[in-house]
């Protein structure tokens, strides 16, 4: 505790310091951190998207110093301050010693979007979750990476429900005062402008940075007073608009994004593709060399030791691909500069003549080593692309792979988080001095523990099961509530009584994409009808997610979902939560017991949501697709089916809606419902056991970015 009253520079000294804490991504992974703002203003905090900056902007400075006068209180600041000084400072760190020649020239990772924290929602889904999560872990690791990315100013949309049960979406203006970035600037003190040439146009655009931890992530915007309304609205709207504004999108990401290195004076020693969004920036490290001297052809071999390319996508129709005209259109400058004719510049994007233009294939084209998220994704793409590379068997194909992770901290919720701090036994002032439990957390040696009833007992697992799903229930009967528009006291009553906190909770939660099959398990909608109205064994569903804007299909499954939650059998059992974002994922993956995923197999490239259940003690129940085959082990969790699947569509949706059902009624419903006199269900705490034990310390992005560096990005 404090003694006296604080000096005007001490003061001086904690209010700058938190605000330096709140534009720093890393309080959105520190509890300590988060529970300081939130309690400088409770409302703010729940209703601003638990934003720290905005929490700052709504207290006074005057404010602030009188409550830093409370000696608990700023004990708790100067606590959390010594944690963000010795984070940022510490040297002895895995990138130090496993990577020191990143740090002065570091991975350049472009991504379409970043998906970080509910507070800055610019990305649409698990590509940008997953981008998020590597930069976090990057910084962790501390290993020398940069991010670029686009500064969505309305960001995704928001999702809202109407009358007839149909998804529509708004959108709200992001203002960057109360945002934790900062722009670029120029060593004027101006920000910093650089231009692209799309068309026959120059667009100029400006950066604004976000420090994720020890790593930059820079946005690139084109709200320039410069520039056509046109180009100014470019950075608008996540994958906003027609074929014509993504390709200018894709321009500006990555030829835009070499632009803003090279005026920022740094110097990548890889280049990081994540998707095929970002592919062009090949285009522009060749006209680079080109001015320096190189042919063409010299250019590009000598770009290709530069460049890695991580593609997640198994569909056919999510590459992007553009027409010869548009290509033409928008890219003529560089065609020029490239000195190659029509039909060598899309050759440059086709496996054969007279097809568009494809970003998949020039990222191919342009890079040293291509990989996919999981060892069957892997699979599939060397399959998908095998008529890349004539003469090459199937398994000599050059795309390998790299199995996607979690970033465990941003995921893991309070009561968790304070559950293993309690088992550590680990005062908070020990992560001022480094031995800091966040780095045992990652550690497969602090999981095998869990294993040991004498370490954590079934009692306080089951404990730990029964806060987290009253917590979850409790959120979902808030947001219903909102969504009714409703605020009668009847309706309060109501709501309290909606769901079922000692039933077996099922979740699914992710995108609306047809692949991911959302009401597939009500396809047995007579059997789920009596497995929700069993009293001794009842069983109850809650959903969420967004479909593209463009896709009705995806937004019929909502529609089927929603309708069967109100006006079928399942009305009390089954519910659906709107405007699905990362804090509607943080309170679903926590409180359900089980995650239930049943893609289409094989569509699911990885998948992520599961991963971030098992901390949980939530256990996936899924198709054997993406990452699961690799994580499930007979023992941590349940297969939805075989290491196969169909040929027909047809056969295959009817096989894994029996499957699954049948795998609930016969194996999770019996596991989780046996209790023993004591009243814990001894055999599902097991499952909970194997699941911490195997796949918390395997599937995480310090493993993951471990596993690039070591594979992609340090040439031997």
């Amino acid at each position: 505790m404090t003694s006296g009253p604080l000096s005007s520079a001490e003061l001086n000294d904690l209010v700058a310091g938190l605000h330096r804490v709140t534009h720093n991504l890393w309080w959105t992974w520190n509890q300590d951190a988060q529970e300081l703002f939130q309690e400088l203003s409770p409302r703010s905090w729940q209703h601003l998207y638990h934003n720290a900056v905005a929490v700052l902007h709504e207290v006074s400075e005057y404010e602030l110093r009188v409550r830093l006068q409370d000696p608990e209180f700023c004990s708790r600041v100067k606590n959390v301050l010594g944690q963000f000084h010795f984070y940022m400072k510490d040297r002895e760190t895995w990138g130090q010693t496993n990577a020191p020649q990143l740090k002065k020239n570091p991975v350049a990772y472009f991504s379409a979007e970043f998906g970080f924290h509910e507070t800055l929602p610019i990305a649409a889904g698990g590509l940008g979750i997953l981008a998020g999560d590597h930069a976090k872990s990057a910084s962790d690791l501390d290993l020398g990476f940069a991010g670029v990315s686009l500064f969505y100013r309305e960001g995704y949309f928001q999702q809202a429900i109407d009358q007839e049960n149909w998804q529509t979406e708004y959108y709200t203006l992001l203002n960057p005062r109360n945002l934790p970035i900062e722009p670029v600037l120029d060593n004027k003190g101006e920000p910093l402008v650089c231009v692209v040439e799309i068309a026959l146009s120059e667009v100029y655009f400006q950066a604004w940075r976000i420090n994720v931890g020890r790593v930059p992530v820079y946005l690139l915007d084109t709200n320039r007073p410069e520039n056509e309304q046109r180009f100014r609205e470019l950075t608008l709207r996540v994958y906003g608009g027609d074929n014509t504004t993504r390709i200018m999108q894709e321009i500006l990401l990555g030829i835009g994004g070499v632009r803003l290195f090279r005026a920022l004076g740094i110097e990548p020693s890889v280049y990081h593709m994540n998707e095929g969004h970002a592919a062009f920036l090949a285009l522009e490290l060749v006209r680079e060399k080109m001015n320096l001297g190189k042919t063409f052809a010299q250019a590009m071999e000598a770009t290709k030791p530069q460049c890695i390319f991580t593609t997640h996508t198994p569909v056919e129709a999510g590459h992007d691909r553009f027409n010869r005209d548009l290509i033409g259109y928008a890219l003529t400058k560089m065609q020029q500069q490239l000195k190659l004719n029509m039909d060598d510049f899309m050759a440059l994007g086709q496996v054969n003549p007279h097809e568009p233009f494809c970003m998949t294939v020039l990222a191919l084209r342009a890079s040293r080593a291509a990989n996919g998220v999981s060892e069957l994704h892997g699979q599939v793409s060397r399959h998908m692309w095998q008529s890349m590379f004539p003469g090459k068997k199937l398994e000599e194909v050059p795309i390998g792979h790299v199995t996607n992770g979690i970033h465990l901290l941003g995921w893991m919720k309070g009561p968790v988080r304070r559950f293993w701090r309690r088992k550590l036994n680990q005062p908070d002032s020990e992560c001022r001095k480094g031995a800091c439990w966040e780095d045992e957390i990652n550690s497969p040696e602090f999981w095998k523990r869990v294993a040991d009833p004498s370490f954590i007992s079934d009692e306080e697992l089951w404990a730990l099961r029964y806060e987290l799903r009253r917590e979850l229930i409790e959120f979902a009967r808030r947001r219903l509530l909102l969504q009714t528009h409703r605020v009668t006291q009847g309706d309060f009553i109501a709501f309290d009584h909606l769901l079922n906190p000692d039933a077996l909770t099922i979740g699914f939660a992710r995108r609306f994409a047809t692949y991911k099959r959302a009401p597939l398990i009500f396809e047995q909608f007579e059997n789920v009808v009596k497995l929700v109205h069993d009293k001794q064994r009842p069983v109850q569903f809650i959903f969420a997610g967004k479909a593209h804007p463009r896709d009705d299909e995806g937004k019929r499954f909502i529609q089927k979902v929603i309708h069967l939650s109100r006006f079928s059998e399942l009305k009390g059992h089954l519910v659906f939560v709107e405007n699905y974002d990362v804090h509607v994922a943080r309170q679903m993956v926590s409180g359900c017991d089980v995650w239930l995923n049943n893609p289409r197999r094989p569509l699911e490239a990885s998948g992520t949501s599961g991963m971030k259940a098992s901390c949980h003690g939530c256990l996936n129940m899924s198709i054997m697709d993406g990452w699961w085959r690799e994580g499930y082990d007979g023992t941590n969790g349940f297969a939805i089916g075989p290491d196969s699947h169909p040929d027909s569509i047809e056969e295959q949706d009817r096989v894994d809606s029996t499957n699954t059902y049948k795998v609930l009624t016969e194996e999770v419903i019996p596991a989780f419902y046996e209790r023993d006199s004591n009243g814990i269900p001894r055999q599902w705490i097991q499952k909970i056991r194997r699941a911490m034990v195997t796949l918390v310390p395997e599937f995480n992005t310090w493993r993951m970015v471990k596993q690039y560096a070591e594979k992609y990005y340090i040439q031997k």
